[in-house]
């Protein structure tokens, strides 16, 4: 029987992006249609796309409207196609009323990554925001998350309630956007092939497939 091929997945993103729970989600469901194919190997990287963003967030009509200068009724149209998208791999899109700041979202995800639960923290932190509404700045809403993906929560308390990794995640969100990662997701496949958007599971399919035909160069680093 043939030995899975190894592939070293970086996927940059941001708890506020809807599009990062569709990508997530379909890259997931096109990893689980590969099945023995491949031995895949998901870090997740910080993005933050509204770093100034400050206690208690911002109404998304407010947000947008200021940020891309869409009406109301293009921001319900888009949400809607979201909404559609989400449904099609799997992810459910609840009421998102308001945008919040994810910083120490991502500080917890970087120490979950060392506790190596750190996919399923993220995977809990967009149903908490984008399924259930949720604030995902709310240090109480932060702990849950992590206690529903198996981490210690007064630990994770810790971590937030001590500032800890803010250098370590300030460093790899200056990382990613000096490689010109300016919008998410943006997906690194092998520290060579790059993938943006909310793909369809088939177009992670296609190229995963793509690569590993290429051989393993460049799969481990």
């Amino acid at each position: 029987m043939p030995q899975p091929q190894p592939l070293k997945i970086d996927f940059v993103s941001d708890i506020a992006c809807p599009w990062c729970a569709i990508g997530l989600s379909s890259l997931q469901l096109a990893l689980s249609r590969l099945g023995d194919e491949v031995d895949a190997r998901v870090v997740l990287h910080p993005f933050e796309l509204n770093p100034d963003m400050g206690p208690g967030g911002e109404a998304i009509v407010t947000y947008l409207g200021k940020k891309y200068g869409r009406t109301p009724a293009q921001i319900a149209e888009t949400q809607a196609m979201i909404r559609e998208r989400g449904a099609d791999v799997g992810f459910s899109f609840g009421p998102r009323e308001r945008v919040y700041n994810t910083f120490d979202a991502h500080r917890l995800l970087h120490w979950a990554r060392l506790e190596g639960r750190q996919l399923p923290l993220k995977l809990a932190l967009l149903q908490a925001y984008h399924g259930d509404g949720k604030d995902p700045s709310d240090h109480g809403v932060l702990v849950e998350a992590a206690q529903s993906a198996g981490l210690d929560g007064a630990a994770a308390r810790r971590v937030l309630e001590n500032g800890d990794y803010a250098d370590e995640v300030r460093a790899e969100e200056r990382e990613y956007q000096s490689m010109g990662i300016q919008s998410v997701p943006s997906i690194i496949f092998n520290d060579r092939y790059l993938v943006t958007g909310g793909q369809p599971a088939q177009a992670f399919e296609q190229a995963i497939r793509q690569i590993l035909a290429e051989g393993p160069e460049g799969a481990e680093g």
